[in-house]
């Protein structure tokens, strides 16, 4: 065991430490006072990392709303439920996948209850599944299977926009593309290559919310798939769209629960700093 060093030695050290802070011309009152705001600083900005990019979100009901209000990104782990939502493990910080993986997703069913965020996409909205004892919608079960080959096991990257009434937080994932860094590229919006594939129509509800994209690419991007006949768009335009499925049905759309006022969508700015303020 190593040697404890002596009170002289400890205090050699202190004034040494102060003489490189510039603290010399202070009394020793000022000095430890000085040395008890820096020690404080120091605590209160691990904990800030700490509860910012290390602390994982284990479901909906735990994102805070400041979470919402500063539309933060989460990276996460993904497996599919409906056409346009899905769930998410939250990965926080490092060592999760190779070369140096030293934590672990769950795979099992015990293990991953009440432990994953239920996200509902932005933006879009796809042919609904059968649920709450109603039929689904045609298209439904290629909506699930074209989301579920796009990002079931990947990474993703989810900006948060709200939670809604059935609990799920409403987000706009991005998918990453092989080998560029986070800092560099969120990656691909995965509303747009939805509405691209066919298998999603625009989300048109006064709530709406289309992330950095905008509107208009929304629709841009939904009228080509239209013309190309992909999807649901497969025999043409004359169809029941998911919106107007759903409201037949009674089924509620989305809806804001969380208290934050939304904050309008801004461009990521130039840099790879950018990212880190919008993060």
């Amino acid at each position: 065991m190593d040697k404890l060093p002596s009170f002289d030695e400890f205090k050699k050290k202190t004034v040494v430490q102060a003489e490189s802070l510039g603290l010399t011309t202070l009394s020793p009152g000022q000095q430890a006072v000085v040395f008890a705001l820096l020690g404080s600083a120091g605590t209160f900005g691990l904990i800030t990392v700490r509860r910012r990019f290390l602390k994982r979100i284990p479901n909906s009901d735990h994102v805070p709303p400041n979470a919402f209000e500063k539309r933060r990104w989460v990276k996460v782990d993904s497996s599919v439920g409906d056409g346009d939502n899905f769930r998410l493990y939250h990965t926080p910080g490092l060592f999760w996948r190779w070369p140096i993986k030293l934590r672990r997703v769950p795979t099992e069913t015990k293990a991953l209850k009440d432990q994953t965020l239920h996200i509902r996409m932005a933006g879009v909205d796809a042919p609904e599944a059968a649920h709450f004892g109603k039929p689904g919608q045609p298209g439904a079960e290629e909506a699930r299977l074209w989301l579920e080959n796009k990002i079931l096991g990947r990474r993703l990257w989810c900006q948060l926009v709200y939670r809604d009434q059935y609990k799920r937080t409403v987000a706009v994932p991005y998918v990453p593309y092989p080998l560029i860094p986070y800092w560099i590229s969120r990656g691909r919006n995965l509303s747009l290559l939805m509405l691209s594939s066919g298998w999603a129509s625009v989300y048109e509800q006064a709530n709406a919310e289309y992330g950095q994209a905008g509107k208009e690419a929304h629709h841009r991007v939904e009228e080509q798939a239209k013309k190309a006949r992909r999807g649901m768009w497969a025999q043409g335009t004359n169809i029941e769209l998911p919106g107007q499925f759903k409201k037949r049905l009674g089924i509620e759309s989305p809806k804001p629960t969380t208290t934050t006022t939304l904050r309008a969508a801004t461009k990521p700015g130039k840099g790879i700093f950018s990212w880190f303020r919008r993060s």
